[in-house]
């Protein structure tokens, strides 16, 4: 990605990670844009009267959140940041989605492929032939060993591991610490070692 401008849509915890990613890339924060009235930040609409043509970063870390703020941007017209730290080592062979983001030290690994609006955490390792859906989170350390595919909008907690050719379904939660030794459904919580079930999501 050429040297841009570019705004940060979300003035949280997660956004100052993404300001430093973008400074460290040799490109220029331009400014904030939050939901939330704030000093130094602007409200969509202020914002998109100010600056139709802009390139957005987005600075949030929950999924769903992630997910319709990704939406509107693109329905919108703007163009989308996608983020790579210079300390992240990615394969050539790797493809990386609009709007997502590598963190420092994050590995990425041959063939994978990372959708829209992930977040590749610091140090996490994403190994050789994996899959991951749109608006997927893996957290700092996470591990997922080759061939693992996980659904959209799915979070993988610090440091948790996930051994190869394990499928990982949508809108789930992969507790810190946690050892996957096989297939997880959706919208269900699990922890431990070996992870189990400990939540079903909407029941």
């Amino acid at each position: 990605m050429e040297a841009t401008d570019i705004f940060i849509y979300g003035a949280s915890g997660h956004g100052k990670v993404i300001a430093d990613i973008i400074r460290c890339s040799g490109h220029t924060l331009a400014g904030w844009i939050d939901d939330k009235p704030g000093v130094g930040t602007m409200l969509w609409d202020q914002f998109c009267s100010l600056h139709p043509n802009a390139t957005i970063a987005l600075g949030i870390g929950e999924n769903t959140v992630r997910e319709s703020i990704l939406k509107k941007v693109c329905e919108s017209g703007y163009s989308l940041a996608t983020l790579i730290h210079p300390s992240a080592i990615i394969s050539d062979s790797a493809i990386i989605k609009e709007g997502s983001v590598i963190m420092p030290l994050a590995v990425v690994n041959a063939d994978a492929l990372i959708g829209k609006g992930c977040i590749i955490n610091s140090g996490a390792i994403v190994e050789h032939d994996c899959v991951l859906g749109n608006y997927v989170h893996i957290s700092p350390n996470a591990t997922l060993a080759g061939g693992v595919e996980i659904k959209n909008n799915t979070h993988v907690g610090m440091g948790a591991l996930i051994l190869q050719n394990i499928t990982i379904g949508a809108n789930s939660v992969i507790a810190a610490g946690s050892v996957v030794t096989k297939d997880v459904s959706d919208n269900v919580l699990v922890a431990g070692v070996p992870a189990l079930i400990k939540k079903i999501f909407g029941s």
